[in-house]
C-alpha cells in the first residue's frame, strides 16, 4: 500500500512539471523553467541573460534581456544604458516519446491444418524538436544621457516591455 502512494505522489509531481512545461517562461528570476539572471562587472556594469524554454520565442527571449536591463538601470539609479555586448542563441535538442506496439491475433484450425493472421499496431515513437533561446546582454548604466553613441532611455524601455507582455510594473 505505501508503494502505491508513492507511485500517486510521483504522478502527480511528473504531471505539476509537465504541466509547468508546457508554457512559455514567464518574466521571473531563474528557475525550472527558465529566466533572467545578472552579474554586476563594476559599479555600473552589469551582464544579463535570459533564459527561454522550448515554448518561448526568440523575441520574448530579447526583449525580456533588455527589460531587465532597463530594470537594473533603474533599481541602481540610472536614467540610461549603453548595450557594450549581446548575444543571442538558442540550444536545441530532441525528445522521442516511448513507444509501444500491441499484437492481436486470430487463429483457427481444421483438421491438421492451422489458420490465422496478426495484425501489430505501434503507439508512440514520435521525436520533437526543442529550441530554447537565450539573450544576453552587458550594460554600462548612466545618469545622464551620453553624447556619443546610441543609448537606451531605461524608463521608456521598461514601460513599453511591460505593457507589451502585460507585466505589472514592479513598485519602485
Amino acid at each position: 500500500m505505501q508503494n502505491g502512494e508513492q507511485m500517486k505522489q510521483l504522478s502527480i509531481i511528473v504531471l505539476v512539471l509537465i504541466f509547468l512545461q508546457g508554457c512559455e517562461t514567464s518574466y521571473q528570476s531563474s528557475g525550472f523553467a527558465g529566466g533572467y539572471s545578472e552579474t554586476q562587472l563594476d559599479t555600473n556594469v552589469f551582464k544579463v541573460t535570459f533564459r527561454g524554454n522550448g515554448y518561448t520565442g526568440r523575441e520574448r527571449a530579447s526583449d525580456f534581456s533588455l527589460l531587465r536591463c532597463a530594470e537594473l538601470a533603474l533599481q541602481n539609479g540610472y536614467k540610461y544604458f549603453v548595450v557594450i555586448d549581446a548575444n543571442s542563441y538558442t540550444s536545441n535538442s530532441t525528445y522521442t516519446t516511448p513507444s509501444t506496439s500491441n499484437t492481436t491475433a486470430n487463429v483457427y484450425g481444421t483438421g491438421n491444418y492451422a489458420y490465422g493472421n496478426a495484425t501489430t499496431t505501434t503507439y508512440g515513437g514520435q521525436t520533437y524538436n526543442i529550441s530554447k533561446p537565450s539573450s544576453s546582454n552587458t550594460i554600462v548604466c548612466f545618469i545622464e544621457k551620453p553624447t556619443n553613441g546610441f543609448s537606451y532611455n531605461a524608463e521608456f524601455i521598461y514601460k513599453n516591455i511591460t505593457q507589451k507582455y502585460g507585466i505589472q510594473p514592479a513598485t519602485k
